[in-house]
C-alpha cells in the first residue's frame, strides 16, 4: 500500500459531475488511498433512479445515507435507508438504488477495492459532452467488471414512481 498525505476534504472540495437527477462528488480516490478504497458522494433529486440494475465482479459498495431516504433493491429485495443508515451491496449481488423521497437524498458511497470511481468519472465526462447512451453505457461498465441490465429502467421507474436521465440535467 503507497503511502499517503494526510488532508482534509471538506464540503466543497472535489471534482464535481452529473449524470442526470445524481451528481458524482470525487473526494477520495484509489490513488490516494493505496487502492484500498475510493469515497464519492451522490447527491439525489427527489424520485431519480441511480442507475439500472447492474452488478459487479470486483468491488463491494457501502452507501451511507446522510439525508433522506433511499431505497435501494439488493438481489431481489426492495429496502430502504434512512439518515444514518448503511447500505451493504455485496459485489456479484444485483442492485440499484434510488432517492425514495419528495426531498434531495445524499449518500456517501465507499467502493472497495478502489477503482470503479474511475467508471463515474468516465461517465460523468461522456455526459457533459452529450456523447452517453445506453450501448456505451454498457460497454463502459463491462471494462470495468461490471454488468448493466438496461432493460430494468422501465420496471423501476414504474413500480417506484421515478425518472432516470443519463445525461446532464436540465435545469
Amino acid at each position: 500500500m503507497a503511502t499517503t498525505v494526510v488532508r482534509i476534504v471538506g464540503p466543497r472540495d472535489g471534482k464535481l459531475g452529473k449524470l442526470g437527477g445524481i451528481g458524482i462528488r470525487f473526494m477520495v480516490g484509489g490513488a490516494e488511498s493505496g487502492g484500498g478504497f475510493a469515497l464519492v458522494e451522490h447527491p439525489m433529486e427527489p424520485h431519480a433512479l441511480a442507475a439500472p440494475m447492474h452488478r459487479h465482479s470486483r468491488e463491494d459498495e457501502y452507501s451511507f445515507v446522510l439525508e433522506g431516504r433511499v431505497g435501494a433493491e439488493l438481489g431481489g429485495e426492495i429496502v430502504y435507508g434512512e439518515t444514518g443508515d448503511l447500505i451493504f451491496k455485496p459485489r456479484g449481488q444485483w442492485h440499484t438504488f434510488w432517492n425514495a423521497g419528495d426531498k434531495p437524498a445524499r449518500i456517501l458511497e465507499i467502493i472497495s477495492p478502489a477503482g470503479f470511481e474511475k467508471f463515474f468519472d468516465t461517465m460523468t465526462e461522456l455526459a457533459a459532452r452529450g456523447e452517453l447512451n445506453p450501448a456505451r453505457m454498457g460497454a463502459l461498465a463491462s471494462e470495468y467488471g461490471a454488468e448493466l441490465d438496461i432493460t430494468s429502467v422501465p420496471r423501476l421507474v414504474a413500480a417506484h414512481g421515478l425518472t432516470f436521465a443519463m445525461g446532464p440535467s436540465r435545469e
